[in-house]
């Protein structure tokens, strides 16, 4: 168990949209959330098989009790792969908010407190980033995000906790949530546990990955929900 939350697994995705902008071709992104106490491994970032175009955080970045010096080293691993985005987690909130986005803001990282940020194409087509607060301290704020939205972009939302996905609808155009928060139920005895084990859901509004979180909260234990980060490539039909 302990050797399980300790592990480096790379979870690889390739998801074919219909609207996904075509002039862009391809969107690569290293996504990583629940990191917690752990220290980011060389091991896990040799295992990215091709460049990265965006590196998201999806909360949990760190916890009440962690030094700042290891944040401030993760993140700095992290943004050499690539331009860099975080969404905070609950556990987040523990070490102070302000002093977190200090060191966030120092390290060039780009945080989403209930914001978007849009990139846009040579041909004018927009892929947009949009990131919500945690859920469950009732912080997030998904109509602040999408304001500055249309409905013709393509939408990325980020989420720490996938309880997100029960606030979207149709109208809202979100094409794809990247969320952690769960741990994929960090030990599972007989397939069982708390949480679902940490997948990719093709829902009737959006897809939604749940990834199960590369650190551990309360016991550094695992069991049947192996420690991962996740490579994600978007494309178009």
């Amino acid at each position: 168990m302990y050797i399980e939350a300790r592990k480096n697994h790379l979870t690889k995705h390739h998801i074919v949209f219909n609207d996904f902008p075509k002039s862009v071709g391809s969107l690569s992104i290293f996504f990583i959330s629940d990191i917690h106490k752990r220290t980011i491994s060389s091991r896990l970032l040799e295992k990215i098989p091709d460049k990265v175009d965006l590196v998201i955080i999806g909360g949990d970045l760190t916890e009440s009790g962690v030094p700042f010096s290891r944040v401030e080293g993760n993140i700095k691993l992290l943004r050499k792969l690539g331009p860099t985005f975080f969404v905070f987690g609950n556990n987040d909130y523990e070490v102070g908010k302000n002093e977190l986005e200090n060191l966030l803001f120092k390290n060039n990282i780009v945080f989403l407190n209930n914001t978007s940020t849009s990139f846009t194409s040579a041909n004018g087509e927009k892929i947009v980033l949009v990131g919500v607060e945690d859920t469950s301290k009732r912080r997030d704020k998904l109509h602040h995000a999408l304001e500055h939205t249309s409905p013709s972009d393509f939408k990325i939302l980020v989420s720490h906790n996938p309880d997100i996905y029960k606030k979207i609808g149709p109208k809202d155009g979100i094409s794809i949530i990247l969320s952690g928060h769960t741990h994929g139920g960090q030990i599972r005895f007989f397939g069982l546990g708390l949480h679902e084990k940490g997948k990719l859901h093709n829902l009737e509004n959006s897809y939604l990955l749940v990834s199960n979180g590369y650190g551990t909260t309360s016991l550094p234990l695992r069991l049947g929900a192996p420690a991962e980060a996740n490579y994600i490539v978007l494309t178009s039909n």
